[in-house]
C-alpha cells in the first residue's frame, strides 16, 4: 500500500506511511487486517493513511569538523534546545561552550575540581548544569560562561546523572528545578537559584540513571537491582520497581524529546494519546534484560526481554514511541516495539561493545557507537546499515543531537 500511495501522491523521495483501518494499524498486511473484522457482509471500508513524519533527515554522511581544545578526554557533550550551541565537559575539569555556525569555541568555564562526567541543558536553553567525579553541581550562563548561584556540594561521590523539570511543569516556563543522582545512592531536587535541595534517600547503591517524567514523577535507577518512582512534588516515594537480576544502567521515557520542542505541554499529551495515555519507562541491565513498564500505574513490568547476550548500556524510545531500541557489550543493537516490549529485529556489524545510541527526529535512522572506534548509522524500514562513520582513534564513548547535528567523542 505504501509503494501505491507514493506513486498515486507523485513523491519525489518515498515517504513511509502508516495504515489504519477501523482505528486499528494494519501491522502486517491489508489481507490479515480485514481478516481480524470477521466480516460477514459486503463493506466499504475505509483505509485511512498517515506519514511516520512530517519532515525527513538525511543520514549524516561525514565529519564536518574536528573541535580542538580540551587538554584531556572528553567525556559529556549535548546540544542546546535550539541547536545553536554545544557544551562539552573534560577530564581537564572545564566545561566549554562552542559555536556551532563558526564552529570556533565560545566560551571556557572552570569551577569543577575534578572531570566533568555530566552535562544537561535546562529545557528553556538559559541555563547549563554540569557535574563533576567531586560531586559538585555547577550552574552555568551560556551566554556570558559565568557560574549561577553558589556551587552544590551536597553529594559526597560521583554525580551520576543529571535531569531537569520538564519545560510545562515549570512556573512561567522558567527552568528552576533539577535532580542530581550519585554513587552515594542519594537523588537530590535543588533549587537551582537558592542552592539548596530535597534528599530522597532511598537506595542502597549508586544511581546510574534519572528521568523527570512529564506527569510529576522522578525516575531513578540503581546498582541496588531497584528503579524508585518519587514525587517530584514533596520527594515522596510512591513505589519501587523491581524485577532486574543486577545493576540497573539506563532508563528511558516514551515522552523523553517532548521538552526539546515548543508548546511542551501540548506536545505532551499528544505523546501520551499515541501512547495509549500512559508515561512508560523501559529500564535496561546488567543482568542482559530490559523491563518496559508502566510505572505511574503498577509495580509490575509490562514486559521483560529478553535476548542480548551481554549487559545492556543503553536504551532509547524512537521520537515517535513505537519503538525501542538497546545497545549491548554483546555488539548487538535490538529493536522492540515501544507498546508492548516484542521483540522486532537484531542490527548486527560492530565488531566490539555498542555503548550509544541516538534516533534521527523522523524515526527512520538510529546512530550507534561503539568500542570499536566507529558510529554507524541504520536504516530502521530495511533493519539495514546505511552508512558507517569512522575517524576516532578510540573508543566512541558520548554524542549529543539535534535535528541536524551529531557531536561524537
Amino acid at each position: 500500500m505504501e509503494k501505491i500511495l507514493n506513486t498515486f501522491l507523485n513523491e519525489t523521495e518515498p515517504t513511509p506511511y502508516n495504515f489504519f483501518i477501523d482505528e486499528q494499524e494494519v501491522k502486517s498486511n491489508l489481507e490479515s487486517a480485514i481478516d481480524r473484522l470477521t466480516l460477514s457482509e459486503e463493506k466499504v471500508l475505509k483505509i485511512l493513511y498517515q506519514p511516520q513524519a512530517v519532515f525527513k533527515v538525511r543520514a549524516v554522511t561525514r565529519c564536518s569538523s574536528s573541535l580542538q581544545g580540551h587538554a584531556r578526554e572528553v567525556l559529556h557533550a549535548s546540544f542546546s534546545p535550539d541547536g545553536q550551541h554545544l557544551a562539552s565537559g573534560s577530564g581537564d575539569t572545564t566545561v566549554r561552550f562552542w559555536d556551532i555556525k563558526t564552529e570556533t569555541p565560545h566560551l571556557v568555564c572552570k569551577g569543577h575540581k575534578l572531570q566533568v562526567l555530566v552535562t544537561s541543558w535546562s529545557p528553556d536553553g538559559e541555563r547549563l548544569a554540569t557535574a563533576c567525579a567531586a560531586g559538585r553541581v555547577i550552574i552555568w550562563n551560556p551566554s556570558t560562561g559565568k557560574q549561577l548561584g553558589k556551587t552544590m556540594m551536597n553529594h559526597n561521590k560521583w554525580v551520576m546523572a543529571l535531569s531537569w523539570e520538564p519545560l510545562h511543569l515549570t512556573e512561567d516556563g522558567l527552568s528552576i528545578r533539577l535532580a542530581s543522582g550519585s554513587k552515594d545512592g542519594d537523588v537530590r531536587i535543588w533549587n537551582t537559584i537558592l542552592g539548596t535541595s530535597v534528599v530522597l534517600s532511598n537506595h542502597t547503591k549508586c544511581v546510574t540513571s534519572l528521568r523527570w517524567g512529564g506527569d510529576g514523577l522522578i525516575y531513578s535507577a540503581s546498582e541496588d537491582r531497584t528503579i524508585k518512582v518519587w514525587r517530584a512534588s514533596d520527594g515522596v516515594l510512591c513505589r519501587t520497581l523491581e524485577g532486574h537480576a543486577h545493576w540497573v544502567n539506563t532508563l528511558a521515557l516514551n515522552t523523553d524529546y517532548e521538552d526539546r520542542k515548543e508548546k511542551a505541554l501540548k506536545r505532551y499529551k499528544e505523546a501520551l494519546r499515541m501512547a495509549g495515555e500512559q508515561e512508560r519507562l523501559v529500564s535496561g541491565s546488567d543482568d542482559f534484560t530490559l523491563f518496559l513498564w508502566e510505572p505511574s500505574k503498577s509495580k509490575k513490568p509490562l514486559e521483560r526481554m529478553t535476548g542480548h547476550q551481554q549487559l545492556v548500556n543503553d536504551v532509547k524510545f524512537s521520537p515517535d514511541t513505537r519503538l525501542v531500541a538497546s545497545a549491548s557489550f554483546d555488539k548487538s543493537i535490538r529493536l522492540w516495539n515501544g507498546l508492548t516490549g516484542k521483540f522486532i529485529s537484531t542490527l548486527r556489524g560492530h565488531v566490539s561493545a555498542v555503548y550509544q545510541l541516538c534516533w534521527s527526529a523522523d524515526s527512520r535512522l538510529l546512530l550507534s557507537g561503539s568500542k570499536d572506534s566507529t558510529l554507524k548509522v541504520w536504516n530502521i524500514a530495511n533493519k539495514k546499515l546505511e552508512i558507517e562513520l569512522p575517524g576516532h582513534a578510540d573508543e566512541v564513548l558520548h554524542y549529543g543531537e539535534d535535528d541536524e547535528l551529531e557531536i561524537k567523542l
